[in-house]
């Protein structure tokens, strides 16, 4: 997918968000015509209830308050382009984005993707259309249903591989996880496949016993074969906003999560919350669901997803 068609896609998935940051500014850039304390309130709500969070809002506008006084700007004409540069700047557009969604390293194989997150977050879905896109690009893959403890999660998991036409690996509800990912795992090396997705339970995070048993899977993976799991994947919902900085902190701290799928994102305006993450730079938005379709997963390019925010906007580049 080429940069423009990127954009065009992300731009669908993000009409609210858009409308709660960039056409919200608008409306308020119309009744001014100079950048005061005023505008800059009314800025500063916009962002915070997109979801762009305290931190992130506050250095925002403090980095616009220091260009309009060193740099000139003073009009309101301006505003928008300054943000544009500050989201910029925040979501480090120079970060490498890879050719393809399912790109893995040639020397990883299986590779295993260990996927966590809270019930209704979108995990199983995600998992689908992860699958998916590995299949489209020709390699074997396999999914480990080691949510042994919600009723219907294999059901579920089992619609989605077969639309993505993988294999499912599972037990009976209320195995041992651990021991459901072993055997996947174990399944993947003896068939030579090419990626093994492992599903998780998804209760409450703060929920102990689950945080000891995502630590135990991972453990199991790791003796299993060495280095994995080799991406350990947080879904999390765009429509939580600033609860998902929770959640990324609990499993973080349990797992060591290596990137975010940030689901539902065409669904809120609230999707500010990738400032924010970016703000904190421990763990990476790798993907972001801007759609139901199967090919609906994208992988987060931040440039595209700046011009898309901005598209339609005079200030767009």
């Amino acid at each position: 997918m080429g940069f423009f068609e990127k954009v065009s896609k992300f731009s669908s998935g993000l009409n609210k968000t858009r409308s709660a940051i960039v056409q919200r500014i608008q409306t308020i850039v119309s009744k001014k015509t100079k950048i005061d304390d005023e505008v800059l309130e009314q800025v500063e709500q916009a962002l915070l209830e997109a979801d762009v969070g305290a931190e992130t809002t506050s250095i925002i506008l403090e980095n616009i308050r220091q260009r309009v006084k060193m740099e000139g700007y003073d009009d309101t004409d301006s505003l928008l382009s300054l943000i544009k540069d500050e989201v910029s700047m925040i979501l480090q557009l120079d970060a490498p984005v890879p050719a393809s969604l399912s790109e893995i390293p040639v020397e990883q194989k299986p590779y295993v993707i260990m996927v966590v997150g809270v019930n209704g977050s979108g995990k199983t879905t995600t998992i689908g259309k992860l699958a998916y896109q590995y299949r489209q690009d020709g390699y074997r893959v396999i999914i480990g249903a080691a949510d042994t403890f919600r009723a219907a999660a294999n059901e579920q998991l089992e619609i989605w591989a077969k639309r993505a036409g993988v294999e499912v690996i599972k037990q009976k509800q209320g195995s041992d996880p651990a021991a459901v990912a072993h055997d996947a795992l174990s399944s993947a090396i003896s068939k030579k496949a090419d990626v093994v997705i492992i599903d998780t339970a998804g209760r409450l995070h703060t929920n102990a016993s689950l945080i000891e048993e995502l630590k135990k899977i991972k453990r199991v993976l790791g003796k299993k074969l060495e280095g994995a799991p080799h991406e350990v994947l947080l879904v999390l919902d765009a429509t939580t906003g600033q609860n998902g900085l929770q959640q990324l902190k609990v499993f973080n701290d349990a797992v060591q999560v290596t990137g975010i799928v940030l689901t539902k994102l065409d669904g809120t305006a609230k999707g500010g919350i990738v400032l924010a993450i970016a703000h904190q730079r421990a763990v990476p938005v790798k993907f972001i669901g801007i759609g139901e379709g199967i090919d609906d997963l994208q992988l987060f390019d931040r440039e595209a997803f700046v011009e898309a925010l901005f598209e339609g906007t005079k200030y767009s580049a």
